[in-house]
């Protein structure tokens, strides 16, 4: 085979390969996008993340927040990913050198995850992924569990604590659900779906 064979089938490749993580992105609900460090950190501090704790992060992506929620907060962390080549770079990370007591990664579809075991869950979704998940949440999270979300919030939910120069919101279940009405009393949005 010539070099330029050769030149020729590693570019289709990279084209091939940079197609389906596009396909993907869009596919799927949500952009590959990593999250930055920064961002991470104020995800799970803002969500007073311990180490009894477990955490779902919801498109994990890269798997920096799962790596991190266990590594720095020694909490469990189950990273949930619908993109199959993902999921095995994912495994390999851990393979290589991940805390493998304390994480897994999930190759399924986020709107078929039993989150009932979730005290956190982390999101960096698309607005419509969101609003898919919403009904999701309000079904399985039990009281007092938090949903930190990157960039986009939840709509019809109100967060305990926003950081707009980081895009992160934190809510609390169910009180996230809660809104206040004309008089100052808090009333319950029902939940939809």
């Amino acid at each position: 085979m010539t070099l330029a064979t050769t030149l020729y089938i590693v570019g289709l490749l990279g084209v091939g390969v940079v197609a389906y993580f596009l396909y993907a992105s869009f596919a799927f609900g949500a952009g590959y996008q990593p999250t930055p460090p920064r961002v991470v950190r104020r995800m799970l501090d803002l969500a007073e993340l311990h180490s009894g704790d477990t955490l779902f992060d919801l498109g994990a992506g890269t798997g920096a927040i799962v790596f991190a929620a266990a590594r720095t907060y020694g909490a469990k962390a189950v990273g949930v990913e619908v993109e199959p080549l993902r999921v095995l770079i994912l495994r390999l990370r851990l393979w290589w050198g991940g805390p493998r007591d304390r994480v897994r990664f999930v190759w399924g579809n986020i709107f078929e995850t039993d989150l009932r075991t979730a005290q956190v869950v982390a999101v960096f979704l698309w607005p419509g992924a969101m609003e898919r998940l919403r009904p999701i949440l309000e079904r399985e999270l039990s009281p007092g569990s938090r949903v930190v979300s990157h960039w986009h919030p939840i709509l019809a939910w109100t967060p305990e604590v926003a950081d707009p120069a980081l895009k992160v919101y934190l809510y609390r279940w169910p009180d996230a659900a809660q809104s206040t009405d004309d008089t100052g009393t808090r009333t319950r949005t029902p939940p939809t779906g």
